[in-house]
C-alpha cells in the first residue's frame, strides 16, 4: 500500500565507505524523482563512520555523526537504519538486532550477515510489524531479489544459477582474452580496485556462496543454509584449462547453482564449463548474470554490474523507497515461520559430466591405465584430447566423460592420480549444459 503521510522517511546510515557515500550522492541528487515514486522525501537524518577526517566527496556537516554504529541504531530520531558495514557477526549483527529490537526498518547489503544469520533477523523483523530488506546484498544493480520474490512468485523455481562475483568473472574474461596465468591477472585485478587486498573471500567462492545461499531461500521457500553449500573457488584455473575449454566449444565461469530435485536442493558454487552460445558464457568482465527457470515463466535472464557505487547504492535506494510507500512482502517470499526445511543433495551424489585435464609421461601404456581406472568405477569416457606427440616427456592429455555420479568419478580419478606417468593431480571441471 501507499505510504499513509507525507512525513519525510528518515534514515540513519551506518558505514561511509564506496555504498554509503554512494547512497548518501543518490538520495541527494535524484531527490525529487525518489519522493515522487515513494510519495513522500526520503532524507538521511543520521550517519555512523570511525574516520570523520576521510573525505567522502560528499558533505555531512550537520547530520548527526555516531562513531558507535549501534549507539546509532538505538538512538537516532529515525524510521530506518541502512547497515552498510559488513561482515557476519560483530557490529553489523548488532546494528540489524537492535534497529529492529526498536522498531526500526533496516536495508543492509550484508550478504555475509544474511548468510548466516538471514532467518532469525527476518523472524524478529516479521515479529515486529518490519520490513527487513537487502535487494543490494546480491548481485548489486540486478533487481534478482524482487524479481524472485515478487515478479516470479507465482512459479515454482525449478532451478537458478549465475555469476555472482564481478571478480572472479573479470580475472577469467580476462585470462582467456589474453592467455595469461590466474596470478597474473589477479595481481591486476588488484591494481584496477576490481580484487581486494585480501581476495580470498571471491577467489575461494565464499562470496558467491553467500550471494547463492540467498537466492535458493527466495527461490525454493526454505531457510537460508550456507553451511550446506559446495564451495569450489577459482585459483586452480589454469590458462591451459581456458584453451582446451574454447577447443571443446565451452568457456568457464564461476557458477552458483541451485536446483530442485526429486531428492532435495542442490547448492553449490564451482567453476564450471558451459556452451559458448548459452547467454551465461557471454557475461564478462565485471558484470554479473542470474538465470531463473520457473514452471510457467520459462527461463528469464538478469544481466548488469554487481558491484559498485552506483548499482549498489540503487539498490539500496529502491528498498528504501518502497518502505517509504509503505509497499511490504515477507523478507524470503513467504513468513520466516513458513520456510521449510528441505533436504540438501550431498555433492557426491551429484550427476553431470566432467572435463579432467592430466599431465602424463607420454609413454606406452598410459592411456590404457587411464581407461581401466574409468572403466572400473563405471565412467564413460565422451573424447580424448592430446595434442602432438612428445616420447618421454610431459604433455597435457584432456578427457571429458557422460553423465556419472560425482563420487563414481572421484574414486575414479583417485585411481588415475595414482598412476606413475600421471605427474600432477587430475584437474577437474564440471560441465553444464543449461
Amino acid at each position: 500500500m501507499r505510504s499513509l503521510t507525507n512525513a519525510p522517511l528518515k534514515i540513519a546510515i551506518a558505514g561511509l565507505g564506496t555504498v554509503g557515500a554512494g547512497t548518501v550522492r543518490l538520495l541527494r541528487e535524484q531527490a525529487s524523482l525518489i519522493e515522487a515514486r515513494a510519495g513522500r522525501p526520503v532524507v538521511v537524518t543520521a550517519v555512523s563512520a570511525r574516520d570523520r577526517s576521510r573525505d567522502r566527496g560528499i558533505d555531512v556537516e550537520g547530520l548527526p555523526w555516531y562513531e558507535d554504529a549501534e549507539a546509532m541504531a538505538n538512538d537516532a530520531d529515525v524510521d530506518v537504519v541502512v547497515e552498510l558495514i559488513g561482515g557476519s557477526d560483530g557490529i553489523a549483527k548488532a546494528v540489524c538486532e537492535t534497529a529492529l529490537a526498536r522498531g526500526r526498518h533496516v536495508v543492509t547489503a550484508n550478504k555475509a550477515l544474511l548468510a548466516h544469520h538471514g532467518h532469525a533477523l527476518a523472524k524478529l523483523a516479521e515479529d515486529k510489524g518490519l520490513t527487513l530488506a537487502y535487494e543490494a546484498a546480491v548481485a548489486g544493480g540486478i533487481p534478482i531479489i524482487k524479481a524472485l520474490r515478487e515478479g516470479l512468485a507465482a512459479n515454482r523455481i525449478q532451478q537458478l544459477y549465475g555469476i555472482l562475483n564481478g571478480t572472479c568473472n573479470y580475472i577469467l574474461t580476462t585470462m582467456r582474452e589474453t592467455g595469461r596465468e590466474f596470478a597474473e591477472v589477479l595481481a591486476e585485478a588488484q591494481a584496477l580496485g576490481y580484487a581486494e587486498a585480501d581476495p580470498a573471500f571471491d577467489i575461494e567462492g565464499t562470496d558467491a556462496a553467500h550471494k547463492l545461499s540467498i537466492l535458493a531461500s527466495l527461490a525454493f521457500g526454505c531457510p537460508v543454509n550456507f553451511a550446506a553449500m559446495h564451495i569450489e573457488g577459482i585459483t586452480n584455473i589454469s590458462a591451459l584449462d581456458i584453451r582446451f575449454a574454447e577447443e571443446l566449444g565451452y568457456r568457464i565461469k564461476l557458477l552458483g547453482v541451485a536446483r530442485r530435485t526429486e531428492k532435495g536442493i542442490e547448492q553449490r558454487v564451482h567453476p564450471t564449463m558451459v556452451p559458448v552460445g548459452s547467454p551465461i558464457a557471454n557475461v564478462e568482465g565485471v558484470f554479473n548474470a542470474v538465470v531463473a527457470e520457473g514452471d510457467f515463466v520459462g527461463r528469464s535472464v538478469y544481466e548488469g554490474r554487481g558491484a559498485g557505487a552506483g548499482p549498489t547504492a540503487s539498490a539500496v535506494v529502491s528498498d528504501l523507497i518502497d518502505i517509504a510507500a509503505g509497499r511490504r512482502a515477507p523478507t524470503f517470499g513467504v513468513p520466516a515461520s513458513a520456510l521449510e526445511t528441505l533436504p540438501i543433495v550431498p555433492m557426491e551424489q551429484h550427476r553431470g559430466n566432467y572435463y579432467i585435464r592430466l599431465m602424463v609421461v607420454d609413454q606406452l601404456g598410459v592411456f590404457a591405465e587411464i581407461a581401466g581406472a574409468l572403466r572400473d568405477e563405471d565412467v564413460s569416457m565422451e573424447a580424448i584430447l592430446q595434442r602432438g606427440r612428445a616420447p618421454g616427456e610431459t604433455v597435457p592429455v584432456v578427457l571429458t566423460v557422460h553423465d556419472t555420479r560425482e563420487e563414481a568419478l572421484m574414486r575414479a580419478v583417485e585411481r588415475i592420480n595414482a598412476i606413475a606417468a600421471v605427474v600432477e593431480p587430475a584437474r577437474i571441471i564440471r560441465i553444464e549444459s543449461f
